[in-house]
C-alpha cells in the first residue's frame, strides 16, 4: 500500500514536471518566436519608414520654401488655414512671388496646390473695386479674376485688359500658356483712349496673343460704337513688337461735320532691312475726300541718316451739282538728311525741306497737321560742299535754297547758290619759305559766286512759266594784298581788290511818257553781260612807346604809353561808263541809273 502510493506520488511528481517542463519549454519557444517576429516587423517598417522619409521631408520642404519665397499683406486681414493649407487676404491685397506681382480686393493662396486666385471686392450696392493687377516681368494685365498655377505657369483669366504698343487689348477670358504665350478668346483690339467703352474696335473671336510681339486671330469684324460694319477679315495680324517688324497700322476712326465718318492714319509698315523702312498711310471720309501718306526712314551706320515724307489729300466740299461745291488737291513734301562728318571729312551733304501747297496745314483734315496750321513759312535748302586738299586748297559749294510765305503765296528761290574759294597764295615765295620783303609778302586770294533766283507765286510752282522771269550772275573776287617796313620803323600795307561781275539779264529804264503822262517803263533786256570794278588802299603807320617816371616815393612809379599814328589813303573809282540818264517827269528832271542795278 505504502510503496503503490508511493509509486503513484512519483508518477504525479513526474507527471507534474513533465509538465512544468513542457509549458516553459513551449512559453519560451513563444517568447522566441514573438520577439523574432516582432523584430522582423520593426525591421520592416523602419525600412518602409526609410524608403517614404525622403518624399515626406520633400513635400514639406517644398511647401516651407515656397512660403518662405511668397510675399503677402493686406490691408484689411490676413487668414491662415493650416489645415487646408490656404492663406486668404482681403482689402488691398498684395502677393509677390519672384517676377510675378499680383494686386487684388482679395486674394486665395493655396500653397497645398501651389495655386492663386484673385478677384474684386463687392460692396453692399453691388459696386465692384479693386480689380487685379497681374505682372509678370514687363507685361501687365487687368482682369476681374484670375487663377494662376505656380508649378505649371498656367492660368485662367477672366475680362483682361492690356496695354501692348499703343494697342489695348480686351478679352473676356484668357488661358495662359506659358510666360510668352496667351490664348484669348471674344477679345477686343483697338487703338482708343476711351478703355471703358471703346469708339471703334475689332472684334476677334480666337486669337493667339505672344506680348510685346504680335497678334495672330482667326475672323475679325470691325465695329463703330458697338455696331458691326461690313469691315470683314478672315484672319488678322496686329504687331506689337518695340522692334521693327512688318505689319498693318490700325487708323483712327472718327467723324468730321463736313465730310462724314473717316479712317486715318491706316496702313501698313514694311521693314525690309535696318538701312531703310518704309510706311504707307490712307485716309478716307464717307464724302469721297481722301489722302494718303508715304515716309521713309533710311540710316547708314556711322555715314548718313534721313526721312522723307510725301503727303497728299484730295478734298472734296460740299455736294457734287448743288452751289458750293469744290474740288482740291493739297500736297507737302518733307525731306531731313544728315552726314556723319567722320565719314568724308572732305565731303558733305545735308538736306532740309519743307515745301506744298500753301494752305496745306490749314485745310490739312489730318489731325496730324493741327499743331502747323498756324505756320506761315515753309523753308528747305540743300547743300553739298567738297574740298580738295593740296596747295592751294579749293573749297566748292552747291546749295538750293526755297522761302515760302503761306499768307501771300509767295515763293522765292535760288536754284542753285555755286560757290568757291581758293585758298590764299604767295606766287613769289615756295611754300613755307621765309615771307620778307615787298614782293615775297605779295599774297592773293580768288573766289567766286553765282546765283540763278527766281521768284514765283503759289500757283506757278514747279510749272514752265515760273522760270520766266528767273535772274543769273555770278561773281569773282581776288583780293590782293602786301605789307613790308620802310625805314625800320614805318609798317606799309598795300592791297585792292579785283570784281568781276557776270550777269544773264540787264534793265533799261525808259524816258517819261508824256502823252500818256506816266513814268516810263522799265524793261528787262535778257542776254549776257559784264562789267568790273576795282578799288586800291595804302596805310602807313608805326609804333611810339613812351614811359614816364614819377619821384621816388610817390604810389605810382612809372606810366607806360603807346601812340600808334597811321595814314591810310583808299581810291575807288565811279566807273562812269556803266551809267545812264533818263527823264524821271514832265519838267524834264533826269536822274542816273546803271542797266546792272538789280545783277
Amino acid at each position: 500500500m505504502n510503496s503503490s502510493l508511493i509509486k503513484l506520488s512519483l508518477i504525479l511528481n513526474f507527471a507534474e514536471f513533465n509538465l512544468n517542463f513542457n509549458r516553459q519549454h513551449i512559453n519560451n519557444i513563444l517568447r522566441y518566436l514573438i520577439t523574432l517576429f516582432l523584430l522582423i516587423s520593426t525591421q520592416l517598417t523602419f525600412s518602409q519608414q526609410e524608403e517614404n522619409k525622403s518624399e515626406i521631408s520633400i513635400d514639406t520642404l517644398e511647401e516651407k520654401l515656397l512660403l518662405d519665397k511668397v510675399r503677402r499683406k493686406a490691408k484689411g486681414y490676413i487668414r491662415i488655414n493650416n489645415k487646408e493649407k490656404k492663406i486668404f487676404l482681403f482689402d488691398k491685397a498684395e502677393l509677390y512671388y519672384q517676377n510675378i506681382e499680383l494686386k487684388a480686393g482679395v486674394i486665395e493662396f493655396d500653397w497645398g496646390k501651389n495655386i492663386v486666385s484673385a478677384g474684386r471686392l463687392i460692396d453692399s450696392l453691388g459696386n465692384y473695386s479693386q480689380s487685379p493687377i497681374f505682372k509678370q516681368g514687363m507685361d501687365e494685365i487687368n482682369p476681374d479674376s484670375l487663377r494662376y498655377n505656380f508649378d505649371s505657369k498656367k492660368a485662367l483669366i477672366w475680362n483682361s485688359r492690356s496695354e501692348q504698343s499703343d494697342m489695348n487689348v480686351f478679352s473676356e477670358a484668357t488661358k495662359k500658356e506659358s510666360d510668352s504665350i496667351y490664348f484669348l478668346k471674344e477679345a477686343k483690339v483697338t487703338t482708343s483712349k476711351n478703355l471703358d467703352d471703346p469708339e471703334y474696335y475689332i472684334r476677334v473671336r480666337s486669337a493667339k496673343f505672344i506680348p510685346n510681339n504680335k497678334i495672330i486671330a482667326g475672323p475679325s469684324n470691325l465695329y463703330i460704337y458697338d455696331v458691326p460694319t461690313p469691315i470683314f477679315l478672315p484672319f488678322a495680324f496686329f504687331p506689337l513688337s518695340q522692334d521693327r517688324n512688318s505689319g498693318f497700322i490700325f487708323p483712327t476712326i472718327g467723324q468730321n461735320n463736313n465730310r462724314g465718318y473717316f479712317f486715318q492714319n491706316g496702313g501698313y509698315y514694311f521693314a525690309p532691312s535696318d538701312f531703310y523702312d518704309l510706311t504707307l498711310l490712307g485716309d478716307y471720309y464717307t464724302n469721297g475726300s481722301y489722302g494718303m501718306r508715304v515716309e521713309s526712314n533710311y540710316r547708314k551706320r556711322y555715314s548718313f541718316n534721313g526721312r522723307l515724307s510725301f503727303r497728299f489729300e484730295n478734298l472734296i466740299d460740299g455736294e457734287r451739282g448743288l452751289p458750293g461745291y469744290s474740288k482740291s488737291d493739297i500736297y507737302n513734301i518733307r525731306w531731313t538728311h544728315s552726314q556723319d562728318p567722320k565719314s568724308n571729312p572732305n565731303s558733305r551733304f545735308s538736306a532740309s525741306v519743307n515745301l506744298g501747297s500753301s494752305n496745306y496745314f490749314r485745310e490739312s483734315l489730318n489731325q496730324i497737321n493741327t499743331p502747323n496750321f498756324l505756320n506761315n513759312t515753309l523753308n528747305s535748302s540743300i547743300s553739298y560742299s567738297k574740298t580738295f586738299s593740296g596747295y592751294p586748297s579749293l573749297n566748292l559749294s552747291l546749295t538750293a535754297s526755297h522761302s515760302q510765305n503761306t499768307r501771300t503765296k509767295t515763293v522765292n528761290l535760288v536754284l542753285p547758290t555755286f560757290q568757291g574759294n581758293l585758298e590764299r597764295i604767295y606766287p613769289f615765295v615756295k611754300k613755307n619759305a621765309q615771307k620778307k620783303g615787298i614782293l615775297k609778302n605779295i599774297n592773293l586770294q580768288y573766289s567766286f559766286r553765282g546765283e540763278n533766283r527766281i521768284n514765283t507765286t503759289d500757283s506757278l510752282f514747279l510749272k514752265k512759266d515760273m522760270f520766266k522771269d528767273a535772274k543769273y550772275g555770278m561773281k569773282h573776287s581776288i583780293p590782293i594784298s602786301t605789307n613790308f617796313k620802310v625805314l625800320k620803323h614805318f609798317s606799309v600795307s598795300m592791297g585792292g581788290n579785283l570784281d568781276e561781275i557776270w550777269t544773264g539779264a540787264t534793265v533799261l529804264r525808259n524816258n517819261y511818257n508824256i502823252n500818256e503822262n506816266q513814268i516810263g517803263e522799265v524793261e528787262n533786256i535778257k542776254g549776257f553781260d559784264r562789267f568790273s570794278q576795282y578799288n586800291f588802299g595804302m596805310s602807313i603807320g608805326t609804333t611810339i612807346y613812351g614811359l614816364f617816371n614819377f619821384k621816388e616815393g610817390k604810389n605810382i612809379q612809372s606810366i607806360r604809353h603807346v601812340i600808334r599814328p597811321s595814314i591810310n589813303y583808299n581810291i575807288r573809282p565811279s566807273f562812269e561808263k556803266y551809267y545812264d540818264t533818263y527823264i524821271v517827269d514832265a519838267d524834264g528832271n533826269t536822274a542816273d541809273y546803271t542797266r546792272f542795278e538789280d545783277s
